[in-house]
């Protein structure tokens, strides 16, 4: 039976509950930075990243930990400097341990740029960090109160991390949100450092921290990110449970860069929030993945999602019957793709190789302009099936000429 009109193309098991406004907050030129394979790029490549970001409506970027050395230092003020100057629409945040020495020189480069930059404060909370590193309870609950407190009086918006957040447990937790809280701070960040977290366990965490910490100790409306790392494979299941759960911002990086197996891919964020009815202009996001590949020498692999060559091809012979049997565009791209390539300004594509059949071919033929001449069409499904990959435009040109055929000047991929 044909569909009828009034059906929908899509009936989608998947759609969830409609989120609370959510932001994204871009690590790549810190957090991404940890990663020991990518490239250092020069400040004049990072704000070009920048400019990208902010192209693409990424709420906040992290642009270095200036305490670190005079070299980050000099990174993060001239950021600071690109975004005050040319009036970027992102925020901007700062990594810094949870000491003085680590806030000053965040307080100084927002008091020479004029552009506010929020502290993103971070202390390991987990036991195993704590018996690593011979801490007390005592003495980190203290430093985060005596850090927040320099923050604040700075005039510095200040976001408390714990790092390890998602091995910790939960009465250490609760005293140093809660400290931080208590002394000025604006936002709470989960932590998932290691990459432990599953998607239920980070829904039980982001749940906890909302309803059972900051709404039931009076401190409703204050904002909590999420920082995922991918060690499991899990970093975007964990961003999207942490948002469902009541994260109101989740942090990601262009291609997922960063220590170990990377954090969650900044550009499956944006998709995943695109498609969950939040729609955002995603028609330059292919090319800030581009750039980011050649600034950090990160190579984007063929099967990446969103981004990937193949992301939007297929030279499967009942994929591209599918497609071209498809009455319109839309429906094309709907056919084997849930992703509808049209709003990353890409398009769907049917190649030619072993695995393809005659519907294959008869979209390549016709994309060129060339009858479908039954002789030929048999040719060229025998060569493609015997071919040990896809075949180039050149090699199939060539073969159909053989046969008398002609390309239509100007239809040639």
């Amino acid at each position: 039976m044909v569909n009828a009109p009034d059906v929908p193309l899509v009936h989608d098991w998947s759609t969830p509950r409609p989120l609370h406004s959510v932001q994204v907050s871009d690590e790549s030129l810190r957090d991404g930075l940890q990663s020991p394979s990518v490239r250092q790029p020069p400040v004049e490549e990072r704000v070009e990243l920048l400019r990208l970001m902010a192209g693409l409506g990424i709420d906040a970027a992290d642009i270095g930990m200036p305490g670190s050395g005079p070299v980050a230092y000099g990174a993060v003020l001239a950021l600071a400097g690109a975004v005050a100057r040319e009036g970027l629409p992102i925020a901007l945040n700062c990594a810094a341990r949870t000491v003085e020495e680590d806030i000053r020189p965040i307080a100084e480069i927002s008091a020479a740029t004029g552009v506010p930059i929020e502290v993103m404060a971070f202390i390991g909370a987990s036991p195993v960090r704590l018996h690593a590193e011979g801490w007390s309870v005592e003495r980190v609950t203290a430093e985060v109160a005596a850090s927040v407190r320099f923050a604040v009086a700075q005039g510095l918006p200040v976001c408390l991390v714990t790092e390890d957040t998602t091995r910790s447990r939960p009465e250490l937790l609760a005293a140093l949100y809660r400290t931080a809280l208590d002394e000025g701070a604006t936002r709470l960040c989960a932590a998932d450092t290691v990459g432990h977290a599953t998607p239920e366990g980070t829904a039980r965490l982001v749940s906890w921290l909302r309803t059972e910490l900051i709404d039931r100790h009076g401190f409703t409306g204050t904002p909590l990110d999420w920082h995922g790392h991918n060690d499991r494979g899990l970093a975007l299941a964990n961003s999207l449970a942490a948002l469902e759960a009541g994260a109101d911002r989740v942090h990601g990086t262009a291609l997922g860069i960063g220590e170990r197996c990377g954090n969650t891919a900044m550009e499956q964020i944006l998709l995943n929030l695109h498609l969950r009815h939040a729609p955002r202009d995603l028609t330059t996001l292919a090319a800030y993945c581009a750039r980011a590949a050649e600034v950090f020498g990160r190579p984007i692999r063929d099967d990446d999602p969103v981004i990937g060559h193949d992301a939007f091809r297929t030279g499967t012979g009942v994929h591209a019957a599918a497609i071209s049997k498809a009455p319109d565009d839309r429906t094309a791209g709907l056919v084997y793709s849930a992703v509808p390539a049209a709003d990353l300004g890409r398009s769907q594509q049917v190649v030619v190789g072993p695995v393809s059949g005659r519907w294959n071919l008869r979209n390549w033929l016709r994309s060129h302009g060339l009858p479908e001449d039954p002789g030929c069409l048999d040719r060229l499904v025998e060569m493609a099936q015997h071919s040990d990959g896809p075949l180039s435009d050149a090699a199939l040109l060539a073969l159909v000429a053989e046969h008398g055929g002609q390309a239509v000047p100007g239809r040639t991929r």
